[in-house]
């Protein structure tokens, strides 16, 4: 269920013409309370993560395309994702213990066992859970065609886009539960979109980062050495999960919540990868983007050169056993300055 301002958020009234999670959504975007939550955010500075802090060290866990983590406040000071465009991040915190759950959701095919996956350490199950939530991500992105590409999203239709779906399941998905949902932010769609001059959309935040001792979210940047440990098989998960049945209407398994260890769990291909990485390899920038974003025209500077490192390492390891051997997680734990050593 849920609430805003402490109040549970009425159903609307149905209409022939739309669903409910889409009617949820427009009545979200127009209440006053999350309006101003909205424009409050986006008077944040951006915090900019890059090693090192000023501070020293920082314990942070960072979220790929399509994966999630639990985190324990007791163990880390910050988690949050970026590169994020028609995507959108749920951030999802127990009031009462402080646990925060970080989602990067990109269809909405993912969305109601995610949710299950995210809820089943954030909430502690002695008492009715009071949880915190915040939607940033995603925008105005329906007048962005785009060609056939890699894998096409779900239940997308030309008119609305991407974004608009993906965020219509989300909160129907909320509103369905029988938890507590406070909504907190809803900086998505409109309130996250920006104009050039010949009207061209583009989203105005891409990445946010929770700080977990006080439950603070605010846009945030990651400096691409943080976009890690195991970066390359982590994108390398997100191209090939739709395909691997393993995956199927879930969200990635990356963080031991009780170890805080980066425990990436195995995803298969096969050697058919290497050949659809050859093709792809051999297209010029523009093309890249064409067939292998949601959002071409809004993609960061290092998008084709993340997509052609990506397509090197299906190359040269076409057996995905090279990469995860007897098909066990890859383990990675945190060092004193704060980075990641594989075990």
């Amino acid at each position: 269920m849920i609430l805003v301002d402490g109040v549970p958020f009425p159903n609307p009234s149905p209409s022939p013409s739309a669903s409910q999670g889409s009617e949820i959504l427009e009545a979200l975007l127009e209440h006053p309370v999350l309006v101003s939550a909205s424009n409050l955010f986006k008077s944040i500075p951006a915090r900019k993560i890059s090693v090192p802090e000023e501070s020293g060290p920082v314990k942070y866990v960072y979220v790929f395309q399509r994966e999630y983590a639990t985190v324990d406040p007791a163990l880390v000071e910050i988690v949050g994702t970026d590169e994020a465009t028609t995507c959108v991040g749920l951030v999802i915190c127990n009031r009462k213990t402080g646990m925060t759950s970080v989602a990067h959701m990109d269809s909405p095919a993912v969305v109601d066992l995610g949710l299950t996956q995210m809820l089943s350490l954030v909430n502690d199950h002695v008492s009715a859970a009071e949880l915190d939530v915040h939607l940033i991500g995603g925008y105005e992105d329906a007048s962005h065609e785009r060609p056939h590409g890699i894998v096409e999203s779900e239940f997308r239709t030309e008119s609305d886009g991407y974004s608009f779906p993906l965020c219509s399941k989300i909160v129907e998905a909320l509103q369905r539960s029988k938890e507590n949902f406070h909504i907190q932010t809803v900086c998505v769609l409109k309130h996250n979109t920006r104009r050039d001059s010949d009207a061209n959309t583009y989203p105005i935040f891409t990445g946010f980062v929770v700080e977990t001792s006080t439950g603070l979210v605010r846009p945030a940047i990651f400096d691409t050495s943080l976009r890690c440990p195991d970066e390359i098989v982590r994108r390398i998960r997100v191209t090939v999960s739709s395909a691997d049945p393993t995956w199927r209407g879930k969200l990635l398994e990356t963080y031991d919540t009780h170890t805080d260890q980066f425990q990436i769990a195995p995803c298969s291909w096969t050697p058919r990868w290497k050949y659809f990485a050859l093709s792809l390899q051999q297209l010029s920038d523009p093309e890249i983007l064409l067939r292998c974003s949601t959002s071409p025209y809004a993609e960061g500077p290092d998008f084709v050169d993340n997509e052609r490192r990506l397509f090197d390492y299906l190359i040269q390891h076409p057996n995905w056993r090279e990469t995860f051997p007897t098909a066990k997680p890859r383990v990675f734990e945190r060092t004193t300055d704060g980075q990641w050593l594989r075990c």
